[in-house]
C-alpha cells in the first residue's frame, strides 16, 4: 500500500525521496570514511588507546585512582573517554559537511541539513563498534567493562549521541557562514575534555567552582555512563540528566531553526 494514497501512480512520496537521499549520502560517507584513508580505523582505534596508555603512566606518578569512589581507574577513563569522543566528533564533523557535500546542493531533493544527519549518524554507529571493541578487550584483558546496569549505560550513551548531534547543527551552521568561529571551537575542543571530567574526577575541585563547572552538560551524561557501568559509583555532586536534556532538547531545537532560516545561505556557500 503506498505511504500517500492521493500521490499518482509510480511518484515518491517526500519521505521516501528524504529515506533515498540519507541513503545515498550515508553510503558515500561510509566510504569516504573508512575506505578514503587506509590509516581510518586505526586511528579510531589508537587515539583513545594512545590516552589511556598515557595516562596510565600518570596515575603512577599521582595515584588518581585515589581520587574514584567505587569505580576502577581505568574503566572509568575508558567510558568517560569514549563517551566524549562521540560528543566532541558529533560537534567537529558537524562543521565540516556542509562544505563537504555543496556540490549536492544542485539536486533540489538534498538540503544542509541531510548532510549533518547522516554524518552524526555514520559516526555514532563507528564510535559505538569502537567503545565495543574497547569493551570486550578490556573484558579479555580482565578489566571491569561489563556494565552493571546495561540499560542506564545506553540511555547515557544515545544522550551522548544526542548531545552531538545538537552541537552539529548548531556548528555546521554557524562554522560554515563565519569560518572562523570553526576555528576556536576546534581550540575549544581539548580544554573542554578537561573541564568534562574526561580523564580528572571533578569531585574533588572546590564547590564553588564545581557549580560553574557543572554548567557543561557533557559531566551529566558521562557521570550517568559510569553510573550504568559501576552501579556503586558516586557520581559528582548536581549530576542531572533532566538538565542535560534541556540543554540537549534546546540545542537540536535552535540547530534545526538555523538551519531552516539560513537554508538559502548555506546552499549558496
Amino acid at each position: 500500500m503506498a505511504d500517500n494514497p492521493t500521490a499518482p501512480r509510480g511518484a515518491r512520496t517526500p519521505w521516501q525521496v528524504t529515506r533515498s537521499v540519507w541513503y545515498a549520502m550515508f553510503m558515500r560517507e561510509a566510504i569516504s570514511r573508512t575506505m578514503a584513508d587506509r590509516m581510518g580505523w586505526f586511528w579510531m582505534i589508537f587515539e583513545p588507546f594512545a590516552l589511556v596508555a598515557i595516562m596510565v603512566g600518570i596515575r603512577s606518578f599521582i595515584r588518581g585512582d585515589r581520587l574514584i569512589v567505587n569505580a576502577p581507574f581505568i574503566p572509568w577513563m575508558i567510558a568517560g573517554m569514549m563517551g566524549f569522543f562521540l560528543v566532541r566528533e558529533g560537534m567537529l564533523r558537524g562543521m565540516g559537511a556542509i562544505e563537504g557535500n555543496s556540490a549536492l546542493f544542485a539536486y533540489r531533493q538534498v538540503q544542509p541539513v541531510d548532510p549533518v544527519l547522516v554524518r552524526n549518524f555514520l559516526e555514532g554507529m563507528l564510535r559505538t563498534f569502537v567503545f565495543l571493541l574497547f569493551i570486550v578487550g578490556g573484558l579479555m584483558l580482565g578489566l571491569e567493562m561489563y556494565p552493571d546496569n546495561a540499560i542506564r549505560a545506553m540511555a547515557a550513551w544515545l544522550s551522548l549521541w544526542s548531545l552531538g548531534l545538537g552541537l552539529g547543527l548548531f556548528t555546521s551552521v554557524a562554522a560554515t557562514l563565519v569560518p572562523e568561529i570553526g576555528r576556536v571551537i576546534r581550540m575549544l575542543s581539548l580544554p573542554l575534555l578537561i573541564i568534562s571530567g574526561v580523564i580528572f574526577p571533578l569531585n574533588q575541585m572546590p564547590h564553588w567552582l564545581l557549580e560553574y563547572l557543572m554548567l557543561n552538560p557533557i559531566p551529566h551524561a558521562l557521570e550517568t555512563l559510569r553510573l550504568g557501568f559501576f552501579e556503586n559509583y558516586k557520581v559528582i555532586h548536581g549530576t542531572s540528566m533532566l538538565y542535560f536534556w534541556l540543554v540537549t532538547l534546546s540545542l537540536n531545537a535552535m540547530g534545526l531553526l538555523m538551519h531552516l532560516r539560513f537554508v538559502d545561505r548555506l546552499k549558496a556557500k
